[in-house]
């Protein structure tokens, strides 16, 4: 029997667990631990990292700090390597993103908006690194949520202001670009503050990318990577999204300050704080997708990764990507069937109605109306570190026979749409994707099969 015909006997439950199969391994390919354990070994005393050496008998104490979803593990893995030789250090995670630790301090805190916790951190390892002198190393650990875990404002604005505007930002749809921008400029830590304050410390900053193209000084907003951006960057982006009568005063007239004393760049300009700060990527969104690549084509599907640089509305994202998979059904292009298109990246949703979700939920459920008339089609949306928006899901799974399941049980999926409630329309079908906290977080996975 062809492998066609195999296919085409597949049930929607065989179908269904083939995807999320996909989903975990490129997700494990990103595992926190995994990315270290790649990137770092020691040789005798001599710290390798990409291949470029580090002597650590040059160095009085090593110091571990860092911020984010998966910052943990990666401090899980580091301390495997480096063990006693590390003097002390302090990370800030995700409430229940934790590992067990000897040598390094866990401060649990909130993400996506910061709270207090997340601000006693981000003091704690601002003084670590403030106080590491000429002879010391500081080893930095980032990963996506960073910039929420280490909320360190600026003294003309309050910790409460900036979790407003937080808040604000969120809700009218900003990417995660424009967010950071605005977390470079009203933080003591990022866009290159922490690198600042250690110099003339050798820091050694190791990241998993959780954004679109891997752009270093934007992950957790760059805090060891020198600052292009200025305040009017700012004040433009109020102004994109209409919400100057939302934002706090007091911020408002930092950055206008700021923009008429012309204070731009000042970070950049700076390089002699820089010399002894090495920054490296450790894991990325497309590490994921080609080791998700590998796995569907070991269950036999002909696979292609569309583009890991997928971002702009949630909803526009589903209808091009449910276009593609109709077109498979249809011609057999741009692969022939049985085919996995795989993409990754981050959309953005502007919410407007006050239900539950995600956007990797609500690319989901964009998505039922559009694959409804095609009986083969099945479609995996789902954050890498598995959670979607303030939910214990990572994202859902839908196929063919979604809105007929949904029809059945009364549920409308234009009106939950609307509500923003995409969790609790799929929670009533039992199709959320639910994994835990998964230790990595490099932005979304989108598989689709054509079966």
């Amino acid at each position: 029997m062809s492998l066609y015909c195999r296919r085409k006997l597949k049930d929607k439950e065989e179908v269904r667990k083939e995807i999320n199969e996909i989903y975990l391994a490129g997700v494990k390919n990103v595992h926190a631990g995994a990315c270290i354990m790649r990137s770092c070994s020691l040789d005798r005393n001599t710290f390798i990292v990409n291949a470029l050496e580090f002597d650590l008998e040059k160095y009085k104490n090593i110091y571990v700090v860092g911020a984010g979803k998966a910052t943990a593990a990666m401090a899980f893995e580091l301390e495997k390597i480096l063990g006693t030789m590390i003097t002390s250090g302090v990370i800030s995670v995700k409430y229940q993103h934790t590992a067990q630790l000897k040598y390094i301090k866990i401060i649990e805190a909130g993400h996506p908006v910061p709270d207090k916790n997340g601000n006693l951190a981000a003091e704690e390892i601002f003084q670590i690194v403030e106080n590491a002198g000429e002879n010391d190393l500081v080893i930095c650990l980032i990963s996506g949520g960073g910039s929420a875990l280490m909320p360190l404002p600026v003294p003309e604005i309050s910790f409460e202001e900036k979790q407003a505007l937080t808040k604000i930002l969120l809700l009218c749809g900003a990417d995660i670009y424009e967010i950071n921008t605005f977390r470079k400029h009203l933080s003591r830590i990022k866009g290159g503050r922490l690198a600042h304050a250690g110099y003339p410390a050798t820091i050694i900053t190791l990241m998993i990318s959780d954004v679109v193209g891997d752009d270093s000084g934007v992950i957790a907003s760059g805090p060891t990577v020198p600052n292009s951006y200025v305040p009017d960057d700012c004040l433009e982006i109020i102004d994109k999204y209409n919400i100057i009568d939302k934002v706090p005063v007091s911020i408002l007239k930092y950055l206008r300050l700021n923009s008429e004393k012309q204070e731009t760049k000042n970070l950049s300009s700076s390089q002699e704080k820089f010399k002894n700060v090495f920054n490296f990527i450790v894991g990325s969104n497309r590490d994921a997708l080609i080791a998700a690549k590998k796995k569907a084509e070991e269950l036999g599907y002909n696979a292609l990764i569309l583009s890991s640089f997928i971002e702009g509305e949630t909803k526009h994202a589903a209808y091009l990507h449910c276009s593609i998979a109709r077109e498979v059904v249809k011609s057999g292009n741009p692969l022939p069937k049985p085919a996995c298109i795989l993409s990754g990246g981050e959309t953005t949703i502007k919410v407007s109605g006050k239900g539950l979700g995600g956007r990797n939920m609500e690319f989901a459920l964009e998505a039922v109306l559009k694959i409804s008339e095609y009986k083969n089609i099945t479609i995996l949306s789902g954050g890498t570190d598995g959670t979607d928006g303030p939910t214990d899901a990572a994202g859902a799974i839908v196929d063919s026979d979604t809105l007929t399941r949904a029809g059945i049980a009364g549920l409308d999926p234009a009106k939950y749409l609307l509500k923003n409630d995409s969790y609790n329309f799929f929670n009533s079908l039992n199709d959320l994707l639910i994994t835990g906290p998964t230790n990595t977080n490099v932005m979304d996975l989108r598989i689709m099969l054509v079966t």
